[in-house]
């Protein structure tokens, strides 16, 4: 029994540090440390000090273990356009707590579109087929964690579910349980960080604030108002009050402007370049290449743009060097008449 184990552990190293110690000694239960996990998601995620400093509060909180018993840890919706870091601010966040890339519970929200949809959460109810079996989309692992380390949850695009299938949640948001309809089993998630993410309104505020940079307003410097509001009424038309009154905090991720180009693209190098390690090979990108690679870039994508490219254009054209020059380690890529070629890196 690992979480009973870890308690008997954590118990154990409680006492022995109140031994050494004249003083009260308070030792959190949680393993992970908020400022490594803060340290891989400012590496990784750009232009976003509003929502990564609210995560280190949450992780901050988390890690004292001073929040209620009868609910998850945290529960956070972040709003935004595609490709701003919402999903992968989650991934992150599981992969530093845990150590690898598989360990949170993601549902795909999309995927439940329709009423009866709401099973494939909770189960099949009694009377039906599979009801006795007890299935769910859950993984309960990764749901309830371990005592020295929380679950994590991500409700991915969750405004594109029925609405019947996310007032499912709506118990789980307030007392941390899932009782599946068969009652035989329940799923709990008061050790769990539960996250959502949602583009409700997105598309608007884009609209919004474009009218904004257009006509009479941009002479005059009028800088954009409004995005808020309307983000709020499209939070209201897609969810309940009362879903949204169970939700710690709701965060806007802000679209990646161009003062943000050349930090996205030293991570998409840097990732690269730890591929490449394992072919004994580096690359370096020219500053007219950086420059051509930031001009392809699309708001409306976020970074998904700028990997396409990487795995479209820039990609191959490495491969295909690796390839016809085995014995070459360092390589730099240029581009001449908007064609990327790769030969060797000459200092």
């Amino acid at each position: 029994m690992p979480f009973i184990n870890e308690r008997l552990e954590a118990n154990r190293e409680s006492i022995d540090a109140n031994r050494a110690n004249s003083g009260p000694v308070r030792v959190s239960r949680f393993r992970f440390q908020p400022e490594a996990v803060m340290t891989r998601l400012r590496a990784n995620i750009v232009g976003q000090n509003e929502a990564l400093a609210a995560m280190e509060a949450m992780l901050v909180r988390v890690k004292a273990d001073i929040g209620a018993e009868n609910r998850p840890l945290a529960v956070h919706l972040f709003l935004g356009s595609t490709g701003v870091g919402k999903t992968e601010t989650v991934r992150l966040i599981a992969e530093a707590i845990h150590g690898h890339q598989d360990a949170l519970c993601r549902i795909d929200m999309n995927t439940l579109a329709q009423e009866h949809y709401a099973a494939a959460l909770t189960g099949a109810p009694p009377g039906y087929v599979g009801s006795k079996e007890g299935h769910s989309l859950f993984d309960p692992e990764k749901v309830q964690g371990s005592f020295s380390k929380p679950g994590v949850v991500l409700f991915d695009e969750i405004e594109k579910a029925n609405k019947d299938v996310v007032r499912t949640l709506m118990n789980v948001l307030d007392t941390g349980r899932l009782v599946l309809p068969a009652g035989n089993r329940e799923i709990d998630f008061r050790n769990t960080l539960i996250f959502m993410t949602s583009n409700a309104g997105a598309l608007d505020a884009e609209a919004h604030e474009q009218r904004f940079q257009r006509g009479w307003r941009r002479w005059l410097g009028v800088s954009p108002t409004g995005g808020e509001a309307i983000r709020d009424a499209a939070l209201r038309r897609h969810f309940d009050p009362e879903f949204l009154n169970r939700i710690d905090q709701i965060l806007t991720f802000n679209n990646l402007a161009g003062d943000w180009l050349d930090a996205l693209l030293d991570i998409e190098l840097a990732a690269l370049n730890r591929r490449l390690a394992r072919k004994q090979a580096e690359l370096w990108l020219s500053p007219q290449l950086r420059s051509h690679l930031c001009q392809g870039y699309d708001r409306r994508y976020g970074a998904r743009e700028m990997m396409r490219a990487f795995r479209q254009r820039l990609e191959p054209a490495v491969a295909g060097a690796l390839l016809a020059q085995p014995e070459i380690t360092r390589f730099r890529a240029d581009v001449h008449d908007r064609d990327i070629r790769v030969s060797q890196y000459v200092e």
